[in-house]
């Protein structure tokens, strides 16, 4: 390996990438890919309020392309048990003191750096092209092309025959580039995958994720010499190889070498689905452990989470959020209530309940947690924090704020143990219907095991369900001319209100300020008891 390529790879172990993700491609493995065995799959919705591919992007420190794909579906599906953790350590410890094991084992990935790698899982994941019901009439010309090739030496007259076959030839043969090009990235790639594999099953300690990887490596090998033919491809393009390329072109028309080849490597790769996945998932494994390796190395403070068997009980110490600079650390402990939060706009309501599901879930995806300590049951994660309007379909804030938390009512009756996260409850209603409803909603999807995350700015929902959820705040510092933030997990609920005080702040006309302050005062006597 190169000095300058060593030096850089010792310098980037530790930080984050400064690369562009393409998450067409980085997910399109986790797309096609079963789930089934999965104890839980994250939803779309669920990743986009809790800002997923931003959290991957730190995550990311992968080399390959391969080991980008995998991390990415690593971190979408929780496992059913976490069997592969000890394993998954010693080999974390071996990359974390080990320079020179892993700077070996970064080198073989980085060849797997290419954008095409993306296409690899294509070929035990998708329909692989299959010839027309016309193919046998390509053997049939390319066969005659070649005996009126022979023939030609003896009687000049075939050369006219040739000619004849190559109009025909000629057609079928750009008929086909469409189908070559579709595979000009994959096949390619595949073969340096497998020759990756080798190299990295040589260590015994990565042995131990695959033993029997040689075999399915063997099992490839045994193709490579039919996709040579695309290898070569792809360097006479890339190297503008033009004379030599532009005389193969018209070897390959003339005697349809393109679809013979093609076809031929196509089926043969179509029988071997089992084994090239077996060498996707070991390069891939891998690779997201290497990267978990740097991303232990970078982070301020980590620990591997506690398992708690079926209990509703969830701890935290000095938690924080892993995209928040500087963020501040909190503690909390639930234990047989959920939790519910009041405080202001920007108080950190919203980034304390998804730094509690980031943690829940690199903790059952990853075995990392950003935190002091941190342990929790096994469960599913549902979210109704985001919620926009549906102008596509003519739905409402409200009508798919319904819809959402409809989905999370049947899933509490699962029997299964769930986190629901919720960010002001039906925010698009009216008080006294959002009050009630809400206090509806949030008792059912209490019951049982389940462990609920919601946030209010209505303090008569918190003295509604005081008895079933613990009450926590954050609060704001106001003085005479700044409003300052703490961040600081608080018990109880917020008692201090100081959103008219804010607008004062920002020179609101007096007149407003008064009339706000006399109507809070009148809303206050009321007190809100009719709800």
């Amino acid at each position: 390996m190169k000095k300058k390529t060593k030096e850089k790879l010792l310098s980037e172990f530790g930080n984050p990438k400064s690369e562009y993700f393409d998450f067409e491609h980085i997910a399109a493995y986790f797309r096609k890919k079963d789930p089934s065995t999965a104890f839980h799959t994250l939803s779309d919705k669920t990743c986009n309020d809790l800002d997923l591919h931003e959290l991957f992007m730190f995550i990311d420190r992968t080399n390959s392309k391969v080991g980008q794909q995998y991390l990415y579906n690593q971190l979408r599906n929780i496992p059913a048990d976490s069997s592969a953790n000890t394993r998954r350590e010693r080999l974390l410890d071996e990359f974390t003191n080990n320079a020179d094991f892993r700077i070996a084992v970064q080198g073989q990935l980085s060849k797997l750096s290419d954008s095409g790698v993306y296409y690899v899982a294509s070929l035990f994941q998708d329909e692989l092209l299959q010839p027309p019901r016309w193919y046998f009439m390509v053997k049939i010309l390319s066969f005659a092309s070649v005996l009126s090739f022979i023939l030609a030496f003896f009687n000049p007259l075939y050369f006219l025959v040739l000619l004849g076959l190559s109009v025909i030839n000629i057609v079928i043969h750009f008929w086909n580039k469409k189908n070559l090009y579709s595979y000009y990235s994959s096949i390619p790639q595949l073969s340096k995958l497998n020759g990756v594999a080798q190299e990295l099953v040589k260590h015994n300690i990565l042995k131990e994720i695959n033993p029997h990887l040689l075999k399915s490596a063997g099992v490839i090998n045994k193709v490579n010499h039919r996709m040579s033919f695309f290898n070569l491809e792809a360097e006479l393009q890339s190297d503008q190889r033009i004379l030599f390329w532009a005389m193969l072109e018209l070897v390959k028309i003339v005697f349809l070498v393109e679809p013979l080849f093609l076809f031929g490597v196509v089926k043969h790769i179509d029988t071997k689905r089992s084994e090239i996945e077996d060498v996707f998932v070991f390069v891939g494994e891998i690779d997201a452990i290497q990267s978990l390796a740097s991303l232990r190395q970078g982070l301020r403070q980590f620990c591997t989470p506690q398992l708690i068997d079926r209990q509703k009980r969830l701890v935290a110490q000095e938690v924080y959020h892993p995209l928040i600079d500087n963020c501040v650390e909190n503690n909390l402990t639930v234990a047989d209530k959920s939790i519910l939060l009041t405080g202001s706009n920007m108080s950190g309501k919203t980034s304390f309940i998804r730094t509690i599901a980031i943690n829940v879930i690199t903790g059952l995806t990853l075995n990392t947690c950003f935190a002091a300590h941190f342990s929790m049951p096994r469960v599913r994660i549902y979210s109704a924090i985001r919620i926009s309007d549906d102008l596509m379909n003519d739905r409402s804030y409200y009508f798919e704020e319904v819809v959402t938390i409809k989905e999370m009512i049947d899933k509490s009756k699962s029997g299964t143990m769930n986190l629901f996260l919720l960010d002001e409850i039906f925010k698009g209603t009216n008080t006294v219907e959002r009050i009630s409803a809400g206090k509806a909603v949030l008792s059912s999807l209490n019951q049982a095991d389940n462990i609920v995350f919601v946030s209010t700015h209505d303090i008569e929902l918190a003295d509604l369900l005081k008895k079933e959820y613990d009450l926590y705040h954050f609060s704001e510092l106001v003085d005479h001319k700044t409003v300052d933030f703490d961040y600081k997990l608080k018990e109880g609920k917020l008692k201090n209100r100081n959103a008219i005080r804010i607008l004062q702040l920002n020179n609101y006309p007096e007149s407003i300020i008064k009339e706000a302050i006399e109507i809070s005062e009148e809303l206050d006597k009321k007190n809100m008891t009719k709800i």
